[in-house]
């Protein structure tokens, strides 16, 4: 069922984002104790303001009330993936270029599971972290974000 409702979700909000000018960082639908949460996090370069999620979770509340995707009660949040937000996409790992991550590794990279440093350069296949400088494959990746790195 979460899936699905993701999914519906992704190509509910998809044009009014296009149309608002700004993009999809994910949807989510989970349960929290005896609620459930429906929650879209957004974006464009520079941030998004309060005014900006609430017409898009205007906008795509009345889509979902047509749809109908989910038969019991649930919350609806739109809101910024905040300033930690994931990197999911070649254009998240690119805009974040020069900037803090923290990223998690399925196998020991230089004998850590987790990385943290400025992110030098990416492409498709390889991610270079500044601390050591290590460069290893995408396809290690578990999880990525950006990170307010404290020296």
């Amino acid at each position: 069922m979460s899936r699905k409702v993701v999914s519906i979700t992704e190509q509910l909000v998809l044009p009014i984002l296009e149309q608002m000018g700004l993009e999809l960082v994910e949807v989510e639908f989970v349960e929290e104790g005896k609620n459930r949460f429906l929650r879209v996090y957004i974006d464009k370069e520079g941030g998004v303001d309060i005014e900006e999620c609430g017409k898009v979770s205007e906008s795509l509340s009345k889509k979902l009330d047509e749809v109908d995707p989910i038969p019991y009660a649930y919350f609806l949040e739109v809101s910024s993936p905040g300033a930690e937000r994931p990197l999911k996409t070649e254009r998240d790992y690119e805009r974040a270029i020069g900037k803090g991550v923290h990223i998690e590794t399925l196998e020991p990279v230089d004998g850590k599971k987790v990385l943290e440093g400025i992110l030098l350069s990416t492409d498709p296949l390889t991610v270079e972290v500044e601390g050591k400088e290590i460069t290893f494959s995408k396809e290690n990746v578990t999880f990525a974000r950006l990170a307010i790195l404290i020296s």
